[in-house]
C-alpha cells in the first residue's frame, strides 16, 4: 500500500462496514456502550480530516439470520429479524457518534420511519456533502443478502472510493491465525485472488460486485485504536484487495 502521508487523507469518502460483533466488545450479547464509544470516537477523527464517512453495520450481535434458519425457522424471516438487528445497532452508534458532535444520520432500506430515514441515494449523497455520517441499516431490505453485500451495494451507489472492512485481526490470512499461529498474512490480493482461494473475507457476491466496479477494499483490525485513521491517511495496515 501507499506510505503514509502526515495530515493529508487518501481517500474523501469512505464505507465502513463493521460486523455487529464489532459493537459487541468483551459482551457476549447486545451493544457494549463502551465499544461503541470507541468506534465512534474513530469515526468522529475522520470527520474532523474532512473525510466523507458512510457506514454500514451488521446484526450478529443480535440476531444472525443464517443461525435462524439453521436452527428451523424460515429463511426470509430469519433474514428479516437479522435485517431489524442491523437499525438497532445503527441507531446505537448514531447516538455514540452524536454524543461527539458529529451530526449522523440513519437511513433504512426497510421504512422505519420513527426511526430511521428511508433509504434514499441522492439524499445519502446530499448528507455526505453537507459532513454528516450516514449510517446505512437493513441491508438491502431483501432476504437472501448479506451485509457483506449491502456493504458493496451501497459504496458503489455512493461512489465510496474504498470499503474499510473492520475485523478482529491483522487483515486476510491463509489460514485462521485463530486457530493456526503459522498463518501467513497476505498484503495484496485481486479479487479473483479471493474467490478462487475460497478465502471468507466477504461474501462472492460482495467481492463480485467490488470487482465488477473496481471498488477496493482494505481488511485491517478494528482493536488496534487508531487503525480506522491510519487506514485513510495512507499507512501500511491490513490486506488490500484490488484488481
Amino acid at each position: 500500500m501507499n506510505e503514509k502521508v502526515e495530515g493529508k487523507p487518501r481517500f474523501q469518502r469512505v464505507l465502513l462496514k463493521l460486523s455487529g460483533e464489532a459493537l459487541m466488545g468483551e459482551q457476549g450479547y447486545g451493544v457494549d456502550p463502551r465499544m461503541a464509544d470507541r468506534i465512534a470516537a474513530e469515526i468522529a477523527e475522520l470527520h474532523a480530516l474532512g473525510v466523507q464517512v458512510a457506514a454500514t453495520v451488521g446484526g450478529g450481535n443480535i440476531v444472525r439470520g443464517i443461525s435462524v434458519s439453521a436452527a428451523g425457522m424460515d429463511r426470509v424471516s430469519g433474514d428479516y429479524m437479522g435485517m431489524i438487528a442491523t437499525v438497532i445497532n445503527a441507531l446505537a452508534l448514531q447516538h455514540a457518534i452524536e454524543k461527539r458532535g458529529v451530526y449522523t444520520r440513519v437511513q433504512s432500506a426497510i421504512p422505519m420511519s420513527q426511526v430511521a430515514e428511508p433509504y434514499i441515494r441522492r439524499r445519502a449523497i446530499r448528507h455526505l456533502e453537507k459532513s454528516r455520517v450516514v449510517i446505512f441499516a437493513a441491508g438491502t431490505g431483501n432476504p437472501y443478502f448479506s451485509t457483506d453485500t449491502a456493504a458493496a451495494l451501497r459504496a458503489i451507489e455512493i461512489s465510496a472510493e474504498v470499503i474499510l472492512k473492520a475485523t478482529r485481526v491483522d487483515g486476510i490470512y491463509d489460514a485462521d491465525p485463530r486457530l493456526n499461529p503459522s498463518a501467513k498474512l497476505l498484503d495484496r490480493l485481486t479479487y479473483l485472488q479471493v474467490l478462487e482461494k475460497g478465502l471468507r473475507v466477504m461474501d462472492t457476491t460482495a467481492i463480485t460486485l467490488c470487482m465488477e466496479n473496481n471498488l477496493p477494499i482494505i481488511v485491517f483490525n478494528l482493536l488496534k485504536h487508531g487503525n480506522i485513521k491510519n487506514v485513510v491517511l495512507g499507512c501500511e495496515v491490513g490486506s488490500l484487495i484490488q484488481a
